[in-house]
C-alpha cells in the first residue's frame, strides 16, 4: 500500500512539473498518450481469470464513482449528497473474498478510506465535497490498480486545484476533460495523465 501511495505520489509531483504553465497555455489538440501503469500491470498479472471476469463490485464503485463526479461538474450539492451515500453503500457492499490475502487487506483499507470520504460527501457543502472527492479519486484509482478494469478509464489531472497548488487528479470515462473541482469556472482546465484499461 505505501508503494502504491508514493508511486502515485511520485506520478503526481512529475504532472505537476509538467504542468507548471497554466490550463489555458496547454495544446488542446494535442492527443494523450497512454502511459504503462506497472503497478496495475503487476496487479493485473497475479489475478487470476476468475477474480477478473467476476468484477461487478469494482464496476459497480466505478459507476456510482462517475455519477458522483459528474455532479461536481455540474456543482449540483444536493445532487453529489445522494451519490456521495449511494457511493458509500455501494463500497460497503463491495465483496473482496476472489482476491489473495494481501489484495484483500489493501482493499479493505482502501474501502474504509473511501467509504468515509464518500459519506462526508453525502453531509458537505460544495467546497468540502471537492475536497473529499479528492481523497476519493485516489482511493478508487488505488482500487482499480487491484481489481482492474474491463472499461478503458482516463486519469485526468488539474494543476490548479487547491491552495497549496499540488492540483488535484479523478477518473473519468471520457478523455474530454470536465473538472470536477472547478465545474464551470474552470471546466476544461486538466489533462490526462494516462489511460487504465
Amino acid at each position: 500500500m505505501k508503494t502504491v501511495k508514493r508511486t502515485i505520489g511520485t506520478m503526481a509531483l512529475a504532472a505537476i512539473m509538467v504542468l507548471t504553465v497554466s490550463c489555458k497555455d496547454g495544446n488542446k489538440n494535442e492527443p494523450a498518450a497512454p502511459m504503462s501503469n506497472e503497478m496495475h500491470q503487476e496487479s493485473m498479472d497475479d489475478k487470476d481469470n476468475m477474480a477478473m471476469n467476476d468484477n461487478q463490485d469494482a464496476k459497480a464503485v466505478l459507476q456510482d464513482y462517475f455519477k458522483l463526479k459528474d455532479a461536481l461538474v455540474e456543482t449540483n450539492n444536493d445532487k453529489a449528497k445522494q451519490l456521495g451515500a449511494t457511493l458509500a453503500s455501494t463500497l460497503g457492499s463491495f465483496d473482496a473474498s476472489s482476491y489473495s490475502d494481501n489484495e484483500q487487506q489493501e482493499l479493505k483499507d482502501i474501502l474504509e478510506d473511501a467509504i468515509e470520504h464518500a459519506e462526508h460527501i453525502s453531509e458537505s457543502d460544495m467546497a468540502h465535497q471537492r475536497e473529499h472527492f479528492k481523497i476519493l479519486s485516489k482511493d478508487v484509482t488505488d482500487m482499480v490498480a487491484i481489481t482492474g478494469t474491463e472499461m478503458k478509464i482516463y486519469e485526468q489531472f488539474c494543476p490548479m486545484y487547491n491552495n497549496n497548488n499540488e492540483g488535484g487528479a479523478w477518473l473519468s470515462m471520457n478523455e474530454e476533460i470536465r473538472n470536477p473541482y472547478f465545474g464551470d469556472k474552470m471546466l476544461k482546465c486538466g489533462k490526462v495523465q494516462r489511460e487504465i484499461n
